[in-house]
């Protein structure tokens, strides 16, 4: 994977060549004050507020302030604010419907949507937004990162920040998914949502496979700027697709229900298709989960809990769960 193919999976590459088979969307410079407190690390004080909190302290003279008493002393912290961003981030969302899905050149804060009021992506002000920027690891990656998997050693290029408002639509996880594509073939698909089971795929998937590939066929192949890449679809009740966003063929990018291994060399790919299945139209390897009994837990959950929990519970940190172990041990000498 290339600096090159990753630049060219930013949102404002591709969404003027494919803005008709898309979410209608809206592409605001960050500016370099707001990138620079989204990566501030100190107390979370979220800015952008339309409205002041509906309870505050009597005698307060800004409700923006928060006071933080302990002893004789007193500290007060204030969240910037940003008078000019937040006025066109706000004209934005009301073009959009008044409900938007943010972003930034590459990725969402899928990661952190749990800290939202409403456990969701779904932002009507800048203060949703950055709640949920300042609370996600892909979007600290996409600010400090973009590059991290490239394989080639030409010089970064160059970035200009970008925040991309969505218009928000209730997209059901079921209906989502992943293509792979390798020299301009489609060479796989992937159930998105594959930590759970749903019917409807495993009994419509020859129909889905069909209407992606011709979707593909139709609005995608050869008008992409490289020639391996990953997109995301969505395919609606009446059974059209929708394109959702585009992704570097590598690492970087979650491979579902494949491996990187069988992408890049093609292995076990060929291997997924029936013996009846015409290879006539060359149609790409669909993968989705088939039972109820391989269904898991969603990958997002280790972000909701302080890593050394997660490193216990799976046993990631050997030595971690040694020590916890003589501390039970100890509790019980102790009784």
């Amino acid at each position: 994977m290339k600096k090159e193919q990753v630049a060219h999976c930013q949102f404002s590459v591709w969404y003027p060549l494919f803005r008709a088979v898309t979410i209608r969307s809206v592409i605001l410079p960050l500016p370099e004050n707001v990138k620079e407190y989204l990566l501030d690390d100190g107390t979370l004080v979220v800015s952008g507020r339309e409205d002041p909190p509906s309870h505050a302290q009597e005698g307060s003279d800004d409700a923006e302030e928060i006071q933080w008493s302990d002893d004789e002393n007193t500290t007060t912290l204030k969240a910037p604010e940003f008078p000019e961003f937040t006025a066109k981030v706000q004209e934005a969302i009301s073009s959009l419907g008044g409900s938007v899905f943010p972003k930034l050149n590459w990725s969402a804060p899928r990661d952190a949507y749990w800290i939202a009021m409403n456990s969701s992506l779904k932002c009507k002000a800048l203060s949703d937004i950055f709640l949920l920027f300042k609370s996600s690891d892909f979007i600290t990656r996409d600010l400090t990162q973009p590059f991290i998997h490239c394989t080639d050693d030409s010089p970064d290029p160059s970035l200009d920040y970008e925040l991309v408002l969505r218009k928000w639509c209730e997209l059901i996880p079921g209906a989502e998914f992943r293509c792979f594509v390798k020299e301009n073939k489609l060479i796989g698909i992937s159930q998105r949502d594959y930590t759970q089971y749903y019917d409807h795929i495993s009994k419509q998937h020859e129909e889905i496979c069909r209407s992606i590939q011709e979707f593909f066929q139709k609005h995608i192949q050869y008008k992409f700027l490289d020639e391996d890449f990953v997109f995301d679809v969505y395919r609606d009740s009446r059974g059209k697709i929708w394109l959702i966003d585009f992704n570097p063929f590598g690492e970087v990018t979650d491979s579902l229900l494949f491996t990187w291994e069988e992408l890049t060399s093609g292995k076990n790919l060929k291997g997924d298709q029936g013996e009846g299945e015409a290879t006539e139209q060359d149609y790409p390897v669909f993968r989705c989960t088939n039972s109820k009994v391989t269904v898991q837990p969603s990958p997002y959950l280790s972000y909701r809990l302080p890593k050394d929990f997660v490193d216990l519970s799976t046993g990631e940190d050997v030595h971690k769960l040694i020590d916890f172990l003589k501390l039970k041990r100890n509790q019980q000498d102790d009784d």
